[in-house]
């Protein structure tokens, strides 16, 4: 039987039960219910539905879902979420239909995690929590496609950073046929390339894997991805650092009916012509690179190899079991924000979508991002997360740049250290002391501004003596001497030698050695 008053732990006064059946919203959950409600007495605008009423202090979500979607912890109930907490924890918002919170209504809280969720959502009352499948929240999809129909299905993110789309399509997956030494001419590389597929190969030369753990870095020239398995081919001049993956050696000579440039073919360029050191932006995913490129000269039209064979559709475990298809930033949708760093996919940019479901991503954010990573500063790997930790109430800061880091969007983290990561700093190797992520306000990128440039280097400039080395500048190279901008967290030119030191942009570019330092 129905209790006729209420002492309730959201309100200060007593609740007295409205005779008859009303239709009203009710101050707990925010929405309409027709039925029982109390009523304040003294604050007459205070009605709260029976439902809310006899809402459980404490939930298990599993027993309310079906494993819809679920959590491990205990749920407490909470009658309000006050603007200054909301704003401490960025701002959460429910983790199953995505929705913001009200300062007043109640909701379902981790006390040992950031979960929230709306009571609604929580309890599955009504049809909310089936809003997964509208919206990109972080339950359970159904399947919407046949695995049949898509044998060649690239599933990201990729399971480390060695791995890339090339990887995918162009590695020999039967048994390998492998030259032990290609002319490095038709890479633009005035040496031939040796092949090194077994460890004994490397022991006499003095070229190790990438090996983050041990500050090692490897970059492919082609793709710029690390090189952390064999087979691989290097120059076989012992002091040069040209090498490639086994499969950026079979990459096509052209692409025809590109996808973004239909017009003309894409002709493979080991170096792009037109640009300073091969120093080009990608067309596709605005990014810098001096890695190969595909390119149409006639156009000034060039992208970079990864880039060349994005596919029409691909999965990612932030949005499982649902295909994400590639569009163009231009189509008519008010709302594109990236899932995961939040910023708009624009209109010159690729991105991906689901078309039954809210859900964007950058085509950076979803090929970039591999699911674990490895770092000096952690013994153990890192892994992506799309959501806050488990076991985990306090502030996250990242253990490279020590700013603060909001886990409402994709980060690293070490679940036995309870260490955390921003995205973008985490791939940093030789240089942890620089912060790309939080201090580099005109390029706010989820992950490594210069993912795609290797660094290193001996080069030569114009009116200056000495070779200079391509590095990505610190707070202590000051500015550059020619235009008398900071250089932290650009791509420079720094003298060993002297005091020289520029953005690669205010460089002029030299024959390959000036007299001077022909000695």
């Amino acid at each position: 039987m129905t209790e006729q008053k209420m002492d309730h732990p959201s309100h200060p006064h007593q609740l007295l039960r409205c005779f008859g059946r009303m239709i009203s919203p009710c101050n707990a959950c925010g929405d309409e219910h027709s039925g029982t409600f109390y009523q304040c007495t003294t604050c007459s605008w205070f009605k709260i539905h029976l439902d809310c009423a006899l809402l459980p202090t404490k939930l298990l979500i599993q027993k309310y879902t079906n494993e819809s979607f679920s959590h491990p912890h205990l749920l407490n109930l909470a009658c309000s979420f006050p603007h200054i907490e909301r704003k401490s924890k960025f701002y959460p918002r429910c983790r199953v239909c995505e929705v913001a919170f009200n300062s007043y209504k109640w909701h379902y809280r981790c006390d040992r995690c950031w979960y929230y969720i709306h009571v609604k959502c929580a309890t599955s009352r009504s049809e909310a929590f089936m809003s997964v499948l509208m919206h990109a929240g972080l339950g359970k999809t159904n399947k919407n496609f046949k695995d049949e129909d898509h044998p060649n299905l690239i599933k990201c993110p990729f399971p480390d950073e060695s791995c890339n789309l090339l990887k995918n399509l162009f590695i020999n997956r039967g048994e390998l046929n492998l030259k032990t030494q290609i002319d490095g001419a038709i890479f633009n590389h005035q040496d031939p390339l040796v092949l090194f597929d077994t460890k004994a190969s490397l022991l006499n030369v003095s070229v190790s894997l990438h090996d983050p753990m041990r500050k090692v870095e490897l970059l492919c020239d082609g793709c710029v991805r690390p090189i952390m398995d064999l087979p691989f081919y290097k120059c076989y001049q012992d002091h040069c650092g040209f090498v490639l993956h086994e499969w950026c050696t079979k990459l096509p000579s052209e692409i025809q009916n590109h996808h973004d440039h239909p017009e003309h073919p894409l002709v493979l360029l080991p170096k792009v012509p037109t640009k300073s050191f091969g120093m080009f932006l990608c067309k596709l995913c605005w990014l810098y690179s001096n890695g190969f490129a595909y390119g149409c000269v006639k156009c000034g039209y060039y992208i970079d190899i990864n880039c060349a064979f994005i596919p029409d559709v691909i999965t990612h475990d932030a949005h499982p079991d649902h295909l994400l298809r590639r569009f163009k930033g231009s189509i008519d949708i008010s709302e594109r924000y990236c899932k995961a760093c939040n910023f708009e996919v624009e209109e010159d940019h690729l991105g991906f979508h689901c078309p039954t479901c809210d859900f964007y991503m950058h085509t950076e954010c979803a090929l970039l991002l591999p699911s674990t990573m490895r770092h000096k500063y952690d013994k153990h790997p890192l892994i992506l997360r799309y959501d806050p930790a488990e076991n985990h109430d306090g502030e996250y800061f990242c253990e490279i740049c020590e700013d603060e880091l909001n886990p409402r969007y994709w980060f690293y983290h070490c679940s036995t250290c309870d260490s955390s990561m921003h995205t973008s700093c985490a791939p940093l190797i030789l240089q942890c002391e620089q912060s790309t992520y939080s201090e580099d306000l005109d390029d706010p990128r989820p992950f490594f501004k210069f993912i795609n440039v290797k660094f290193g280097g001996t080069h030569y400039v114009r009116d200056h003596p000495h070779p200079v080395t391509y590095v990505q500048g610190l707070e202590a190279d000051g500015r550059c001497i020619v235009c008398n901008k900071p250089l932290q967290f650009n791509a420079i030119f720094k003298c060993s030698e002297c005091h020289f030191v520029c953005h690669f942009r205010c460089v002029r570019v030299s024959s390959p050695v000036p007299a001077i330092c022909a000695t």
